[in-house]
């Protein structure tokens, strides 16, 4: 399987797009307002865009293995800044899916190389929630995980400088946890939606800065 056919595909999308809409990619050129920001995990099964049904240009995505969220990742940051403060979305979702081999190969503590020291926030909510999931039989610890995962990638999200920044001037920002099930393609909300400062624990609150 040649790269060929990712052109072959490639010509044929474009001939579907402009099929009913020959301005679609002319309108998209000026087109770029999005008012959600995905952060999801590498894994090819994981389409962003597809998986909530969203045109090119009204989803801004970011992508790493195990959709980690982690403070001194400065691609991250200025995908973060650039979203809330250049692009004003209005929503950010953390997105992880069950079966998330970055997650597994933490919990199985399966040796990759260099990967290893960037899985080391999930081998600490192992320790964290370790009574958690020492109570669970493998399959379920491993879902468990996930959950965990995303739950505290998106706590991650709001105690950054930029989110609090923006809820401190007023600005209407969501941070959401889902989960995504590979098995029947449906999203989960882990119902730890963040919409200001009062709602992160006291220790991750930023205190303003009195410039008086």
């Amino acid at each position: 399987m040649g790269v060929d056919r990712l052109f072959e595909n490639n010509a044929a999308w474009v001939a579907r797009k402009t099929a009913g809409d020959p301005d679609f990619f002319h309108r998209l050129i000026n087109q770029q307002a999005p008012e959600f920001l995905w952060i999801g995990c590498s894994d090819s099964r994981v389409p962003a865009n597809d998986i909530v049904g969203l045109a090119p240009g009204e989803l801004f995505v970011h992508r790493n293995v195990a959709n980690l969220v982690v403070p001194s990742d400065l691609n991250l940051l200025s995908v973060l800044q650039y979203a809330v403060e250049i692009l004003r979305v209005r929503h950010v979702m953390v997105c992880g899916h069950y079966g998330c081999g970055g997650v597994k190969a933490a919990l199985r503590q399966i040796e990759l190389g260099l990967i290893d020291n960037w899985l080391q926030p999930i081998k600490q909510l192992m320790l964290t929630h370790g009574a958690e999931l020492d109570r669970l039989d493998e399959t379920a610890r491993l879902d468990r995980l996930c959950e965990l995962n995303v739950i505290a990638q998106s706590r991650n999200v709001a105690a950054t400088s930029i989110v609090q920044d923006a809820w401190a001037r007023g600005q209407p920002l969501q941070v959401h946890g889902w989960i995504y099930a590979l098995e029947d393609g449906r999203l989960r909300d882990m119902g730890c939606t963040r919409s200001r400062g009062e709602d992160l624990d006291a220790a991750f609150r930023l205190a303003r800065a009195d410039t008086g």
